[in-house]
């Protein structure tokens, strides 16, 4: 995919201990058993990693790392 997917994998391996494989553009953050706690936790280290904002509608369990991908790609675009 592209750099920001790769970041974001690397961001779940580092913060979660997900392996990398287990990660497709097509997988959920409840697939990969991440409750609201670790999705806050994972906002604060994305808003880090990649300089930006995000509010608490950003990021769901339901989006899938592609959906997560476009979010953070628009709202570095924003910027």
């Amino acid at each position: 995919m592209s750099s920001t997917y790769d970041r974001l994998v690397t961001l779940l391996a580092e913060g979660f201990g997900i392996e990398p494989e287990e990660v497709q553009p097509e997988t959920t953050f409840a697939d990969l058993d991440l409750d609201s706690l670790a999705l806050v936790e994972l906002t604060l280290a994305a808003q880090e990693e990649f300089g930006i904002s995000l509010g608490d509608e950003d990021l769901h369990a339901t989006n899938s790392m592609a959906q997560t991908v476009d979010v953070l790609e628009s709202k570095t675009v924003a910027l």
